[in-house]
């Protein structure tokens, strides 16, 4: 085994494990950035309905932020997101933790909609859409 994964390595090959996800955190077109969903993961031992999915939001709205930051941008630059929920019973709690990233600047358009099966399990998953301008 130890010889094949040398040989795949020396090939240039990458083993699967270490592979990135196969998609961008973020593509821009233009003077728009089109930002991949972000999933809310619930730390070990948490309900992901209970006291984890405030954490979860907390996690997806905070990697949004970041690849904001990594363009140069922050949440006043997000023009629409889409909102996937596994409960829509979560949908207060999100709105809670949601508003509290653009305190002081204006909403982005907004849809939402219940998903059964989001990515490894999640409770929620949210994708953005920036303007440069």
């Amino acid at each position: 085994m130890k010889k094949w994964l040398a040989l795949f390595l020396a090939l240039g090959a990458t083993p699967l494990a270490a592979q990135q996800p196969p998609f961008s955190p973020a593509v821009r077109a233009g003077d728009i950035l089109y930002l991949s969903g972000q999933i809310g993961r619930v730390p070990d031992g948490m309900d992901p309905h209970k006291e984890g999915f405030d954490a979860a939001v907390r996690g997806a709205m905070d990697s949004i932020g970041r690849i904001l930051k990594d363009n140069g941008l922050d949440f006043g630059h997000v023009v629409k997101c889409t909102v996937m929920l596994d409960d829509m019973a979560d949908w207060p709690r999100f709105n809670g933790t949601y508003v509290s990233y653009f305190q002081g600047k204006r909403l982005p358009a907004r849809s939402a909609f219940g998903a059964d099966g989001l990515a490894m399990g999640a409770p929620l998953e949210i994708e953005c859409i920036a303007s440069l301008k």
